[in-house]
C-alpha cells in the first residue's frame, strides 16, 4: 500500500503502515498542513506595527502571565506598569508565593494582554485586540530598580500616584515589605478583530 502527501492515511491500520514507510519529519509536515486547514492563520488580523503593539501595552492595565516549572503550569493575572524605554513591565507582589517559587526555578514566561470590546451578536464574532508576549521574569533585588519599578507601576495605573507613595512608602525600609518583578519582553505577537 502506497501513500503520498495528497493521500494521507485515513484509518489506524493504514496509519501504522504509513508511519513505517515515511520519514517522521514528513509526517510532521503533513500533520501541520492538515491542521492549518482547520485552524488557518489569519494574516490580515495581525497587528504588525511596533507602534500599534506598544500603544496597546500603554493602554492596558493588566496582563495574564503563564509560568511553568517541571511541566507544572501556573497562571496569574496582575496589574502592570509599562517602561517603554526598557521594553519591560513591572509588577508588585507579596514577598512569598507560588509565582516567586516558579520564577526562581524557571524565568521563561508568556503573557497576554487583551482589550475586549465585546461579543458581536448575530455575527458569531468578537471585537478585540490582543498581544501574546514572550520573555523572562526577574525578581528585582536592587533598591534603586525597586524604586524605579514601583514608580513606573504607579505612574501607569494612577492619575495621581503621589498620595499612594506618601501613604505607603515612608522610607527605603518600606521596600522590604514588597517584591518588585520585571518582565523583559523579547517577542510580541498581536491580533485584532477586522470586519
Amino acid at each position: 500500500m502506497a501513500f503520498s502527501a495528497c493521500d494521507p492515511p485515513n484509518n489506524i491500520e493504514s496509519a501504522a503502515l504509513f508511519l513505517k514507510s515515511v520519514p517522521h519529519v514528513f509526517i510532521l509536515y503533513i500533520w501541520r498542513r492538515s491542521m492549518e486547514q482547520y485552524h488557518p492563520k489569519r494574516k490580515r488580523n495581525e497587528i504588525i506595527g511596533e507602534d500599534e503593539k506598544k500603544a496597546l501595552i500603554a493602554r492596558g492595565t493588566y496582563i495574564t502571565i503563564a509560568l511553568c516549572n517541571d511541566n507544572v503550569p501556573y497562571i496569574i493575572t496582575m496589574s502592570y506598569g509599562y517602561d517603554r524605554e526598557r521594553s519591560c513591565l513591572y509588577f508588585h507582589c507579596a514577598n512569598r508565593g507560588d509565582k516567586l517559587d516558579f520564577i526562581r526555578l524557571n524565568q521563561n514566561a508568556c503573557g497576554t494582554i487583551i482589550k475586549d470590546n465585546g461579543y458581536l451578536e448575530t455575527k458569531c464574532d468578537h471585537d478585540y485586540e490582543s498581544l501574546v508576549i514572550r520573555g523572562k521574569m526577574h525578581i528585582v533585588t536592587d533598591l534603586d530598580e525597586k524604586k524605579h519599578g514601583l514608580q513606573v507601576l504607579l505612574n501607569h495605573l494612577e492619575k495621581d500616584p503621589e498620595p499612594i507613595f506618601e501613604r505607603n512608602i515612608k522610607s527605603d525600609k518600606s521596600y522590604d515589605s514588597v517584591t518588585i518583578l520585571r518582565f523583559d519582553m523579547e517577542s510580541i505577537i498581536g491580533k485584532k478583530h477586522i470586519e
